[in-house]
């Protein structure tokens, strides 16, 4: 089975409100300059871009109460999550073009909610190189983009964990985090005692792509959304240079490829996020080009010869 999806709606936040340093907020037009509408057109999509989401300007200060632009970040995800409902709810697949991945608290809360009021299981592929499970007392920067998994599942303030209307919007069970190989001291002692189900880069060194992307679509069937929450640091520096938090040894090319083919074959994926792409650091936006490259493979593009 490949992706079912047919109604694409694309959906620019250009913040880096959430983040360390400036550049996610031009991700949005790096990934149209790279050719990502046409890409899906050309899939036979039927391909809408909605524009840009207007939100508050990075006001670039220092954290205040364990955050950092606290009420800013909050602004976007208010506004991210109604834009996501609106589709969600018209039967369109919406397509995040980040931003820095804190807007995946706006992004996920809305397919929490329409899985809730659909009578819908879900399941989050969370493709990183970071687990963003720290909270305010255990952050080493404030940066709200370190923390949007822990939001969801119900650690951090209420305006975040209640934004689409209940606390936690997801259960610990619902998550899948794949590529992950950074994860600070506190943060890994929080995972660890909320169960969350990481496969890390050793697991995957250890067992290959295949048996890992088996295991993490394990129990999908016709009742299931899936959703996938693509970093784009998820992937090796060394093919993918233009993140703010590269961490060497992620996965290739071709892991990379295996992933979202056998992501498409499941014929779930339902909503996306491509997050922190920053072409401020990239070389001719390459690392654009092969996250359009990799999406489409997402969308049923697939390297291999097969009938």
């Amino acid at each position: 089975m490949v992706s079912r999806a047919k109604a694409i709606s694309l959906i620019g936040a250009p913040t880096d409100i959430g983040a360390g340093s400036r550049g996610a907020s031009m991700g949005p037009e790096a990934l149209r300059v790279a050719g990502l509408p046409q890409a899906l057109i050309g899939r036979g999509l039927d391909v809408v871009d909605r524009g840009n989401l207007v939100g508050p300007l990075n006001p670039w200060q220092p954290p205040h109460d364990g955050y950092r632009h606290f009420a800013e970040v909050l602004a976007w995800n208010r506004t991210l999550m109604e834009a996501e409902l609106a589709e969600l709810a018209t039967g369109r697949v919406p397509i995040l073009l980040g931003g820095d991945h804190c807007l995946a608290i706006g992004s996920i809360s809305a397919v929490a909610r329409h899985c809730r009021e659909q009578g819908r299981k879900l399941r989050v592929l969370w493709l990183d190189a970071h687990a963003d499970f720290n909270t305010a007392e255990i952050t080493p920067s404030g940066n709200i983009h370190g923390m949007p998994v822990a939001c969801l599942c119900g650690h951090g303030p209420r305006e975040l964990t209640e934004l689409g209307g209940k606390a936690p919007a997801l259960a610990a069970d619902e998550v899948r985090q794949i590529g992950i190989r950074s994860v600070d001291p506190n943060e890994k002692r929080l995972v660890h005692d909320v169960g969350l189900e990481i496969y890390d880069m050793r697991y995957i060194d250890e067992v290959g792509m295949r048996r890992v992307m088996e295991e993490a679509l394990d129990g999908l069937d016709g009742d299931s959304h899936l959703h996938v929450s693509f970093d784009v640091d998820f992937l090796d520096p060394s093919i993918a240079p233009a993140v703010g938090t590269t961490v060497p040894g992620g996965p290739s090319y071709r892991e990379a490829q295996l992933c979202m083919e056998m992501i498409a074959d499941t014929g779930r994926v339902a909503s996306l996020d491509i997050m922190e792409l920053n072409p401020a650091l990239d070389e001719h936006n390459r690392t654009a080009e092969l996250v359009v490259d990799l999406v489409e493979s997402l969308f049923g593009k697939s390297t291999l010869m097969r009938a």
